[in-house]
Parts: C-alpha cells; sequence; structure tokens
C-alpha cells in the first residue's frame, strides 16, 4: 500500500481533471477515472508517472452507480485509503434555450453532475470516515453558477448551482470528522468542454466580458484546486473558490 496520500480525480483524462493529475504528481499517488478517453487517460498516467507518482486508471460512468462501485473498488484494491477526491466529472450540451431542451437532456445532465457527483462523494466519505485522519474533498462548479447562462446552458448552470449548495451543506455534515470540502468555479477556462457544447472557440470568443480581458488556463483552475486539497488550506471549508478573472 501507498505511503503518499491518495488522490481520485474524476474526468481526469483532459481539461481540468488531467491539470490537477500533472501538477499534483510530485505529492499525490492518482486514481484518474475517464469515461470514454481511454488514449486521454493513459497519457495522463504516463505523465504524472513520470514525476514519480503511482498511478492507475479506471473506466466508469459517474451517472452509473455500478460504474461508481467499481471506482472505488480500484481505489480499494490499489491503494486501501483515499485522502482527496477532486469531484470533476461533468457535462455540458448543445448551447439552447429552456424551450429546446426535453427530459432526455435535463435527466442526463442531473445525473452526471449532480447525483453522480453526490454518490462519488458519498464513497468518498465512507472510506475517509473510516480511516480517521480526515480528507478534502474539492467539488468542481462553475461561474455559471452565479451567471446563469440564459440563452446557452440554464440547465448546465443549475447543476452547478446545486453543487456549491451541495458543497456547503456536506461540509457541515463532515467538518468533525476532520474531512473538508470546498467548491471551485472555473470562469472562462481554455478546455475542450466548450467544443463538446458545440463552441469550440467560445473561451476567446467571450474574453472580452472578462475584467482581466483574457480566458483562463485548466492549470490556473488545478492550482487553485491544489491548494484548497493541501494543508495550506487547512483551516477552509465550505467555500466557493471563483476562478474567473473577476467575472
Amino acid at each position: 500500500m501507498t505511503k503518499r496520500p491518495v488522490c481520485l480525480i474524476t474526468g481526469a483524462s483532459a481539461g481540468i481533471g488531467a491539470a490537477c493529475a500533472r501538477l499534483g504528481a510530485a505529492e499525490y499517488d492518482f486514481v484518474l477515472g475517464y469515461r470514454t478517453d481511454l488514449e486521454g487517460a493513459n497519457a495522463v498516467k504516463a505523465a504524472v508517472e513520470a514525476e514519480g507518482a503511482t498511478a492507475i486508471t479506471v473506466q466508469g460512468d459517474v451517472a452509473d452507480p455500478t460504474d461508481i462501485a467499481s471506482i472505488f473498488q480500484a481505489v480499494d484494491d490499489s491503494f486501501g485509503r483515499l485522502d482527496v477526491l477532486i469531484n470533476n466529472a461533468g457535462i455540458v450540451d448543445q448551447s439552447a434555450t429552456l424551450t429546446q431542451m426535453d427530459h432526455d437532456r435535463l435527466t442526463r445532465m442531473m445525473n452526471v453532475n449532480v447525483i453522480g457527483a453526490m454518490l462519488v462523494a458519498k464513497e468518498a466519505v465512507l472510506r475517509m470516515q473510516a480511516q480517521g485522519d480526515g480528507g478534502a474533498i474539492i467539488n468542481v462548479s462553475s461561474a455559471a453558477a452565479r451567471l446563469g447562462s440564459a440563452n446557452q446552458y440554464i440547465d448546465y448552470a443549475a447543476s452547478k448551482a446545486a453543487i456549491d449548495t451541495f458543497t456547503k451543506g456536506l461540509s457541515d455534515e463532515v467538518a468533525p470528522d476532520g474531512i473538508r470540502v470546498m467548491s471551485v468555479r472555473p470562469g472562462l477556462i481554455d478546455t475542450e468542454i466548450h467544443a463538446k457544447g458545440g463552441q469550440p472557440g467560445r473561451a476567446q470568443k467571450l474574453a472580452h466580458m472578462v475584467p482581466m480581458r483574457r480566458e483562463g488556463s485548466a492549470e490556473e483552475v488545478a492550482k487553485a484546486i491544489l491548494w484548497l486539497a493541501s494543508d495550506d488550506a487547512s483551516y477552509v471549508t465550505g467555500s466557493a473558490l471563483d476562478v474567473t478573472g473577476g467575472r
């Protein structure tokens, strides 16, 4: 079993999840969760192993409770403990108004971004409580939770607002166990998620709306997440940290 702290990252094959792994490789061993991008997950695994970390990749859809169980079975079998969860897996859909959204879209959005994130956090808490020495959970929210994303992704925005509320409630529940729970709200970040929503140049196109007049990077968000996970943030819990360039 490892002597380094163990970090589970969901959605680790690209974007913010991948950046967290690469920047945290000097400190953590990793369970790298992914849904479909095996090539991306393997590339992240190779990158962190080159920096001295031990890492495994685990395929799974967080909308599927059976897959969540498989992810945590891999945590147990490979490392026997869990110290940090970066609850990052999430989806966005095509830009649309509410009148263009159907039940299937809304159900999938909430199953992945809300219910899946809550069930992943549940399994992490159970292990951290059993270990008895605390831990940290960082939920990846979005500035959309504050902004609403009208005429674009109000379903996504609503799902991330739910994550902020969940973060506060869970942090209060588990603070006596030494488990800290925070959320990070990225703003316009240059990652693949915009292309998945049908707008590959969205971050650059909207950068003029940001007070800092630029989009952010996955690495900038990852640094905030890793700080929250670290002992440097030992008196921080229940908070939502904006990484938005002031937006």
